[in-house]
């Protein structure tokens, strides 16, 4: 009888750290990570991407019905990005029903007069949209142009509060960033092939050729003067 006591005692405790063992084994296989199910980084999962999209300018009427020096900067700086990137037709939305024609009428004139000037062939395709009496309603400007677009931010299924093993970032996260980067792009061509190279500045490097050629010290005495030789040695040693 005496010696039962501690042989029971004895399994009893292989028991239990069977069981502790049993169980830790249990967690460690939780936090396996299958690397292979990573989703891709946020550039893929939020893509730039080129689309069919419309460049758009709101014109407004200035002082005695004309435009002013801010209106015809950005009227300049429309046709220019039309000529850079434009697809189609400038089409112009005209307000109707407000009351002010005859002065829209003026605006429009100096308009198609800009662009006649900025070298935009076709003239313009004119439309119109009801307008509120009483309200500054603009001149609409409008062409057809590819543009830099991603897809909505938004997706929040997932909470991120919570805590997750999976070592991959949540889906709304880059979104943001990648929207900012397409807003600031001005060519979206860009995005896709190398702009051409410009012509070489041929004045710029004959100068620099005849600097070589009569003036070597003043390019080469930070190099080659008195201070260093073309050994790497000090002058005087």
């Amino acid at each position: 009888m005496t010696n039962a006591t501690p042989i029971r005692s004895a399994l009893l405790r292989l028991a239990c750290a069977g069981g502790i063992v049993a169980a830790l084994g249990g967690c460690a296989a939780d936090r396996n990570i299958a690397t292979a199910s990573i989703e891709p980084d946020y550039h893929q999962r939020h893509a730039v991407a080129l689309a069919e999209g419309t460049e758009k300018l709101d014109v407004f009427a200035g002082p005695g019905n004309r435009l002013d020096e801010e209106q015809r900067r950005l009227v300049r700086q429309f046709a220019e990005g039309w000529r850079q990137r434009g697809q189609g037709p400038i089409v112009a939305m005209v307000p109707a029903g407000n009351g002010r024609e005859a002065q829209t009428a003026t605006t429009l004139e100096a308009i198609r007069h800009m662009l006649v000037d900025a070298r935009v062939p076709g003239g313009l395709r004119v439309g119109n949209y009801p307008a509120e009496p009483g309200l500054a309603a603009p001149i609409q400007l409008s062409y057809p142009a590819l543009e830099a677009r991603v897809h909505e931010c938004g997706d929040w299924r997932e909470d991120v509060r919570a805590t997750s093993y999976s070592n991959t970032p949540y889906p709304n996260f880059g979104c943001a960033t990648q929207k900012t980067l397409a807003a600031q792009i001005d060519d979206p061509r860009d995005l896709v092939r190398p702009r051409a190279e410009t012509p070489a500045d041929s004045v710029n490097r004959q100068n620099a050729i005849n600097g070589l050629r009569t003036d070597s010290g003043k390019y080469y005495g930070a190099i080659g003067g008195t201070g260093v030789s073309t050994t790497g040695s000090t002058s005087g040693n």
